[in-house]
């Protein structure tokens, strides 16, 4: 059931062929933040991770990206790893493996970071033929499993960074629309292929991590009433407003152009 007013795209509805919806503009008046629902999103963005993975040249795998110590080859493994884990651990309830206590945000980083460095160490084991015909099974797979999942009850895993303990279905997805989005931009930088930054790709980035702004400023003391405006300029941008409340900070949205 989706809530009066809907969101940005219809989680599960079919598109027309070849076409992505575009996240339409805010009005100019304030108002509460639609979902931002991606679930038709996921298979064109991961289209284009293959067609970009299958066009590499040999010495392209080990180009460096802006990801720390890791080559593109890594992001692709990485990629590898968050559709197995998501599959693993959301869709057929494996126990994430033993180890210390996660109690708070940096021990919930800490067993992130290993799992990240364990699965991109083993992961150097494989071709990049593997790597692809890999991920060319998983991603529908997820696919399928997020247009499984009622976009509007709790989700698996809660949006952390947003300062959530629980989290809706619709921004689990969204949040890992954006890594699988993020990522797949640091592989096209190192190599030099055009970036996916039209607004039907980057717009849905934006507007979900906006919603991290209020749990960013948590600690900053204002007036009730007390606003900022954030302006992102460009054909994906927008307007949208952080406004300090009785005791807390929300953002409402205001469209482009007012």
């Amino acid at each position: 059931m989706s809530p009066a007013g809907g969101g940005v795209n219809a989680l599960g509805a079919p598109s027309e062929a070849g076409e992505i919806p575009l996240v339409p503009a805010h009005t100019t008046s304030l108002q509460p933040l639609a979902p931002v629902l991606l679930v038709d999103r996921f298979a064109p963005l991961h289209a284009e991770l293959i067609a970009l993975l299958r066009g590499l040249e040999p010495d392209d795998w080990q180009r460096p990206t802006a990801c720390a110590l890791w080559s593109v080859r890594d992001i692709a493994a990485h990629l590898l790893d968050d559709d197995l884990r998501r599959l693993s651990f959301h869709r057929d309830g494996q126990a994430v493996p033993a180890g210390p206590p996660v109690d708070d945000p940096a021990s919930l980083v800490a067993l992130i970071n290993r799992m990240n460095a364990e699965w991109v160490a083993a992961a150097r084991r494989l071709s990049p033929r593997v790597l692809i015909d890999l991920l060319e099974v998983t991603g529908p797979q997820v696919v399928d499993l997020f247009r499984s999942v009622d976009p509007f009850a709790p989700a698996h895993w809660a949006v952390a960074w947003a300062g959530e303990t629980t989290s809706a279905n619709w921004f689990d997805a969204g949040r890992d629309y954006t890594e699988r989005w993020l990522h797949q931009q640091q592989i096209r930088d190192a190599v030099g292929a055009p970036p996916l930054t039209g607004p039907e790709w980057l717009h849905p980035v934006l507007a979900l991590f906006v919603r991290a702004l209020p749990h960013t400023y948590r600690d900053v003391q204002a007036d009730a009433g007390t606003t900022l405006r954030m302006v992102i300029e460009g054909p994906a941008g927008g307007i949208w407003t952080l406004r300090r409340e009785a005791n807390c900070w929300r953002v409402p949205s205001l469209g482009p152009g007012s």
